[in-house]
């Protein structure tokens, strides 16, 4: 069980992957926003029947909780709708890959954000680990290119990290507040937030953006799988989140750039730059220092 957050976190950058890719196939229809609300809407029945199926398998027995998991979910659930809502105004000026580039700075913020608030600890070899991590995502995203943007979209980029950093604390903060084990309280922390996502979002679509809403209507099938995707990886975070730190996990989760590398390479035969493969090569010492950095036992 030592390496089980391992698996989850890898797991959970593949399924990430994957639905990323379906949701820039619904993005002609949908626009950036619909697509993006499909992780939300259609994971949330998913979420639901993976609580049913662990209740089924626990015998149906709903654990207890501690009064800090209402403000933990909330904290986590509102962090990311606001960190996809900023992501989402980035795009809109054009500047995509500089946010992704900026949001590849979030596990320094969940770092300290655990330090701060969940009291998890933050070694030299964990902070050597999201540095060499991050200096490889650098030299494989970042270009002077990418760079050109001006100072609006560095701001929302690294608001956007900051809120998907406190998604993450949130979330990891949930699921111990949960008095059970740790694949229940992962599981019901889950459905709890995309519960109150989608009637958050459901509320403001029929008030602000029915268009949109009858749009998601139209495309449900391929929405359906999206948001099956999207909830799977979103079980196997939280299952690593339950095991390990948010920064380990999130450190971890970066790997998700070389499944895009390799997406890159194989599906759409662009060729790696040496640039980008001495990224690659730091980025996986990186992963390799962030797991043997995790404490043993």
């Amino acid at each position: 069980m030592q390496f089980l957050w391992v698996a989850f976190t890898l797991l959970g950058s593949a399924g990430q992957t994957a639905r990323n890719a379906m949701q820039r196939e619904l993005t002609p229809q949908l626009g950036a926003l619909g697509a993006t609300l499909v992780r939300f809407l259609f994971g949330f029945p998913f979420a639901i029947l993976f609580l049913v199926a662990v209740l089924s398998w626990s015998h149906g027995r709903l654990p207890s909780f501690n009064r800090s998991f209402a403000p933990w979910i909330l904290l986590g659930a509102l962090t990311q709708i606001g960190g996809t809502a900023l992501m989402l105004k980035t795009m809109e000026r054009r500047s995509f890959v500089v946010s992704v580039a900026y949001l590849k700075t979030e596990p320094v913020l969940v770092a300290l954000m655990g330090l701060a608030f969940l009291h998890d600890p933050l070694s030299l070899s964990t902070a050597l680990a999201i540095g060499v991590a991050m200096t490889g995502v650098a030299l494989i995203s970042v270009t002077p290119q990418t760079l050109n943007g001006g100072l609006a979209p560095a701001l929302l980029g690294l608001s956007s990290a900051g809120l998907f950093a406190a998604s993450a604390i949130g979330y990891r903060g949930a699921i111990l507040s949960v008095n059970s084990g740790f694949v229940l309280a992962s599981t019901v922390s889950l459905a709890a937030g995309l519960t109150l996502q989608t009637l958050l979002l459901l509320a403001w679509l029929l008030l602000f953006n029915r268009p949109i809403l009858a749009a998601l209507h139209r495309l449900w099938r391929p929405s359906l799988v999206a948001g099956f995707t999207g909830a799977a990886a979103s079980q196997f975070w939280f299952l690593a989140f339950a095991l390990a730190t948010a920064a380990s996990v999130r450190t971890l989760a970066l790997v998700e750039v070389l499944f895009a590398q390799g997406v890159t390479r194989f599906v759409f035969k662009q060729k790696t730059t040496p640039r980008e493969a001495v990224g690659i090569a730091v980025l996986l010492a990186g992963a390799v220092m962030i797991v043997w950095a995790q404490p043993r036992g």
